[in-house]
């Protein structure tokens, strides 16, 4: 179970060896361990040493490795070369309100109890005797991998608000149910001005490594830290159509277009953040436009164009990365399009604007399939309109690129058009003309340039 490759192997028993010949003790803990008991090879490896001085062990590293030291009042060291980082029991004693109002100090004598207890939850607090062959587990962790159960280890879980999203991550990740204690113990936390990069981080976690999203988002309505996200707490209780949605309201919709998406992630990481980003604000303007009509149903006219506004508010509280708010914003708007250009049988030129609007169709048609998806008991199939728009960006070679323009500004300039007001005018005019199908070489361009010139 507890498998090293060769390297590492060598690199972590001289660190074990030489502590113990140190009257020290050395142990596995953390994620390493959690993710070796759950039958996950871990990215990298953490060890905590007990029992020696910090100069003592900097000495038995330094026998071997090269490292760069972190924190001046506690010792983390980082090995140069390896995945591994080696570490003494710390303290922390909270200072005032945030994230980072800690005061921490490191204590090579602590006991393995104390030093678990600043942990956030009882599967991060197992350590493993690598010469033993022991596991210490003082919080109980390894029953609740066993059953699923993401628990906090101690009441110092709310000292560091920021593990409520950990919490809502981690919940995603491994498919765990929260512990009701942990969850009316978060209920209690205030957000305390969260700086928004850590946030976004915990987002950018179960965006990217989520595995039933879902879990992650209805832990955040359970223990009430929705209230801090209003425009996806906005989707609570906004009815929709039972016959196009029999899952119930757009907050239960959402959560399972979210695990639609986490089934068909393709493993690139700016692509699956836009799509993910996308598909979580989808129908943010649903509670802007639900209404219930004349007919007794239930409607949501306009609902892609009205969520523009609260997707970039949503995305903007917890990210400055324009790149992407300008990327997820189209998917949002235009979620709908596919499925009204395929009703409406649209020709080439919408297909065009369309790929020129959203920058990669391909995109788009995941957005559609995770909303398809999203609508339980009704069972997930592959979708027409996404298999019909596939096959024509293909033809014109807009699946995963906007149209690139033929007609450049230079080559307005080689035809002694001098830049100037009105020069963008023309280029914006060309490019149109370009999307509806007017030229397609060079040589049409100009031609058509000339034209408008002439007139």
């Amino acid at each position: 179970m507890f498998k090293l490759s060769r390297r590492d192997e060598s690199a972590c028993r001289h660190i074990f060896d030489s502590v113990r010949e140190r009257g020290g003790r050395a142990y596995f803990v953390g994620g390493c361990v959690r993710d070796w008991l759950m039958g996950v090879e871990p990215k990298d490896l953490d060890i905590e040493i007990y029992g020696i001085e910090p100069d003592v062990l900097e000495e038995i590293l330094s026998r071997k490795f090269k490292f760069e030291i972190v924190g001046k009042s506690f010792g983390v060291w980082i090995l140069k070369g390896y995945e591994i980082d080696v570490s003494i029991p710390r303290r922390e004693r909270k200072t005032g309100e945030g994230h980072k109002a800690f005061e921490i100090e490191g204590d090579p004598y602590m006991s393995v109890e104390d030093a678990c207890a600043r942990r956030d939850f009882t599967i991060n607090a197992i350590l493993y005797d690598f010469l033993e062959n022991e596991i210490t587990d003082p919080y109980g962790g390894v029953k609740d991998i066993e059953k699923k159960i993401l628990r906090h280890t101690s009441d110092r879980f709310s000292e560091d608000p920021l593990r409520v999203l950990r919490a809502m991550q981690f919940s995603a990740r491994f498919n765990f149910s929260v512990a009701e204690e942990t969850v009316e113990l978060c209920s209690k936390i205030p957000f305390e001005n969260l700086p928004p990069e850590r946030v976004f981080e915990e987002w950018k976690k179960l965006i990217l490594r989520g595995r039933k999203i879902s879990y992650g988002l209805n832990f955040l309505l359970a223990c009430g830290w929705i209230k801090y996200f209003p425009e996806l707490a906005a989707t609570v209780g906004c009815e929709q159509d039972p016959f196009w949605h029999p899952e119930g309201d757009v907050f239960t919709h959402t959560g399972f277009c979210m695990d639609s998406f986490a089934e068909d992630r393709i493993g690139d990481e700016w692509e699956d953040l836009v799509v993910g980003f996308a598909v979580l604000c989808h129908d943010f303007g649903k509670p802007l436009t639900t209404t219930v009509g004349k007919d007794g149903k239930i409607h949501s006219y306009g609902h892609d164009v009205a969520g523009v506004k609260p997707a970039v508010k949503f995305l903007e509280r917890m990210t400055r990365e324009r790149a992407l708010i300008e990327q997820v914003v189209p998917l949002v708007q235009r979620h709908m399009a596919i499925l009204d250009m395929w009703r409406s049988k649209a020709g080439d030129a919408a297909i065009r604007r369309l790929a020129a609007k959203v920058v990669r169709i391909d995109r788009l048609v995941r957005v559609d399939k995770a909303d398809r998806n999203g609508r339980p008991p009704i069972e997930p199939e592959e979708s027409p309109q996404g298999l019909w728009i596939m096959e024509r960006a293909n033809e014109l070679k807009v699946r995963d690129s906007a149209p690139v323009p033929i007609v450049m500004g230079r080559h307005l300039i080689d035809a002694g058009l001098k830049p100037g007001p009105g020069f963008g005018d023309v280029l914006k005019a060309a490019y149109d003309a370009q999307l509806d199908g007017v030229f397609s070489d060079l040589e049409g361009g100009m031609a058509h340039v000339n034209k408008m010139l002439e007139k």
